[in-house]
């Protein structure tokens, strides 16, 4: 059977997450369905990474498998005029190896977090960021950002309910930055590694928002990490603010071909 690469954009306010689900709306289930409505079912999906309720995607990947041979861009433009009217767009669609995986064969997933520093409500931001009132110091941050690099126990960092086998993970980059944009300023979160525990992006930026706000030293994350217990946690931040930006493979299945 053929196998597609998908790469997805969604906005996670209408759906329970990513992963199907029996009674909720899910990111995954709408695009099943659209896939019936191409070729008989069911149809099931891999994806790269099993996004919260309420977290976003510009650059989610899902593979799937059809029973006749697709265009790539006619398999996209179908997808998405049956994905009406959910908030879910494939922004590019390719052919892949029978034995290519959209989670296993991933190297890296690369998360982005934004925070929007303002009194005066978001308007045209509401919902797309995790809104505070009060001005965070970019450069605490980062330096509580920089405790959290590499190998470690992520234990204080992992949900309750995490289904990890291990709490050990790499991570590879955490850079935080300011950014002044039209609507106010924001700080950014540029979160990479192989794989990630469960809330453990946003058990991140919840603590290193109170860095950011004064209410903890630097030094207090590495402390924090080091006492492998969830108590030690910051604050868990809200998911609105929280996107899937990319995922690394190998060799980029959505690459153009260059031109001789």
């Amino acid at each position: 059977m053929p196998r597609y690469a998908l790469k997805i954009e969604y906005h996670g306010a209408p759906f329970a997450g990513w992963q199907r689900q029996a009674d909720q709306p899910s990111v995954q289930g709408a695009v099943e369905a659209a896939l019936t409505k191409l070729e008989p079912g069911p149809h099931t999906i891999a994806a790269a990474g099993r996004t919260d309720a309420g977290v976003h995607a510009f650059g989610q990947v899902a593979h799937c498998d059809m029973a006749a041979e697709w265009d790539p861009f006619r398999l996209s433009e179908a997808l998405n005029h049956h994905l009406k009217p959910h908030p879910v767009a494939i922004v590019s669609c390719a052919a892949v190896p029978d034995d290519w995986h959209a989670r296993f064969s991933a190297l890296e997933r690369r998360y982005l977090f934004r925070i929007l520093m303002r009194r005066a409500p978001a308007t045209h931001q509401a919902g797309l960021v995790w809104q505070v009132k009060h001005d965070l110091d970019v450069d605490a941050m980062q330096a509580g950002a920089a405790h959290l690099i590499g190998q470690h126990d992520f234990t204080t960092f992992r949900s309750s309910i995490c289904q990890s086998d291990s709490p050990l993970k790499t991570l590879d980059r955490l850079e935080v930055t300011r950014v002044e944009t039209t609507h106010g300023p924001e700080m950014h979160f540029d979160v990479r590694a192989r794989s990630f525990l469960h809330n453990q992006v946003r058990s991140f930026v919840g603590t290193l928002e109170r860095v950011g706000a004064g209410s903890w030293l630097p030094e207090q994350v590495a402390e924090a990490l080091a006492a492998c217990n969830r108590a030690a946690c910051g604050p868990v931040c809200p998911p609105q603010g929280l996107y899937l930006a990319d995922v690394g493979y190998p060799e980029d299945p959505f690459a153009q071909p260059k031109v001789a």
